[in-house]
């Protein structure tokens, strides 16, 4: 039922009117205030009933929700996106206390935002649930949160870097708030990345969050790696990390954290994914076919060699339980645009990234990674690489060169393979009967 339908019920008959605003709790009565709602005269007509304030993209001005906003002691939910000036206006009239606010979010759209006063909200937010700031810089927000203490979803988005906060100041919140759930934390440029020059050695002890099961951080992997230094989530299962574009994808300690994460150990799929401006990988076990892999790590990449040493490094050094995954999937992304040229990749590259993968009983190929992984495996001696393959499963391949050469080079690989004791068995790959992980927003 849309929140504003009961306004239409007690203008049908006096008794109507009596039912509905002699239980307003009861009926969760609200009024909703907006750019085009004249302010002054609704809340003179209503009762005193909780206010939600909305707006986006306002351009006849904020007047009325300045005026909604000087009712500071019934307004329950504000969500806006405004131009930078207006933002300043709505900062202005935040300045007090919102005893009642559960939910705000505020997205400011221009070139140049408002830094968040700290004076904001009055320094409390002790009733706050779910919080959302998007492109709005706040370097207090720490500070403002630790109040807010029954927080069930935050989101921090294209945080500017003057509104950057340290990894220990974010730790040091998420300590506090136990009932969180859901948390993004992406930061807009590089530049957000803490002195690694005066890092702090590993705590002694570590912060539990123990209702967060939902994760999304973009960023430079040296801030993730100090934050999760700080934390564990023993409850998390869908953790999204994307990670600037950086020559040196380090993650022992992202490595330990997903390690200690309970929901990881049970992923036995991983899919390596090509697209035309990035790369990802992905752990995954069966939670529907509809549900996106509770693990996924991806780096904006345009270059093809660099998208392969890039995930190469992730796989090497971020992500643990490779060693049990037993089905393994390269692939590009359905709508890429890719081409990859076989001379144009160092096979040991390939043999690089499939090296972790010692359990992998089944491998699967998309079409552009076939002859180039062919040619790398057949050049393999030993079986230090895929120990454990059973079967591969390709895409159809065109019968002219990419099926020769795959033929040539496998068939090279498939022979070694049954001299050690070891068969292998090519079949085709029905790409469509495989849903492919869901795109992450």
């Amino acid at each position: 039922m849309e929140i504003e339908a009961w306004q239409s019920l007690v203008h049908v008959c006096r008794r109507w009117r009596r039912v509905v605003f002699g239980s307003p709790r009861c009926l969760n009565l609200r009024l909703v205030c907006t750019p085009k709602t004249p302010a002054r005269d609704t809340l003179d007509v209503w009762p005193a009933l909780p206010l939600l304030i909305r707006s986006f993209m306002a351009p006849s001005g904020v007047d009325n929700i300045i005026v909604a906003l000087g009712q500071s002691n019934r307004v329950c939910q504000v969500g806006l996106a405004l131009a930078d000036r207006q933002m300043e206006k709505v900062f202005t009239a935040m300045q007090v206390p919102f005893p009642e606010l559960t939910d705000l979010r505020l997205t400011s759209y221009g070139e140049t935002p408002p830094v968040v006063p700290d004076s904001f909200l009055g320094g409390s937010a002790s009733h706050l649930r779910i919080f959302g700031l998007f492109g709005i810089p706040f370097p207090g927000l720490p500070k403002l949160l630790l109040s807010a203490t029954h927080l069930v979803e935050l989101y921090l988005s294209k945080i500017p870097h003057s509104g950057y906060f340290s990894p220990e100041a974010m730790a040091a919140l998420l300590s506090i708030l136990s009932s969180l759930q859901t948390l993004r934390l992406e930061f807009q440029s590089p530049q957000s990345r803490p002195d690694w020059a005066n890092r702090r050695p590993p705590p002694s002890k570590r912060s539990a969050i123990p209702a967060l099961d939902r994760f999304r951080f973009k960023g430079v992997i040296e801030y993730l790696e100090d934050l999760v230094t700080f934390i564990d989530a023993p409850q998390l299962d869908d953790l999204v990390v994307e990670l600037f574009n950086q020559i040196d994808f380090d993650g022992p300690r992202l490595a330990q954290f997903i390690s200690r994460t309970p929901t990881f150990g049970a992923c036995d799929k991983a899919r390596v994914e090509f697209g035309d401006t990035h790369v990802s990988v992905g752990l995954h076990y069966y939670r529907g076919p509809d549900r996106s892999p509770p693990l996924l790590i991806r780096t904006p990449c345009y270059e093809r060699d660099r998208q392969l040493s890039s995930v190469v490094q992730i796989c090497d050094s971020c992500l643990p339980f490779l060693s049990r995954v037993e089905n393994l999937y390269i692939q590009e992304y359905f709508i890429s645009e890719l081409v990859w040229k076989i001379d144009a990749i160092d096979n040991t590259l390939w043999l690089e990234l499939l090296l972790p993968f010692r359990a992998v009983k089944n491998l699967y190929l998309s079409e552009d990674f076939t002859s180039g992984i062919a040619t790398a495996l057949g050049e393999l001696v030993g079986t230090e690489v895929l120990p454990s393959l059973q079967k591969i499963l390709v895409e159809e391949i065109e019968p002219s060169g990419p099926l020769e050469v795959f033929q040539e080079n496998i068939g090279q690989f498939i022979a070694a393979r049954q001299l050690s004791g070891h068969s292998i068995t090519i079949s085709v790959w029905n790409r469509s009967r495989h849903t492919a992980f869901s795109p992450v927003p």
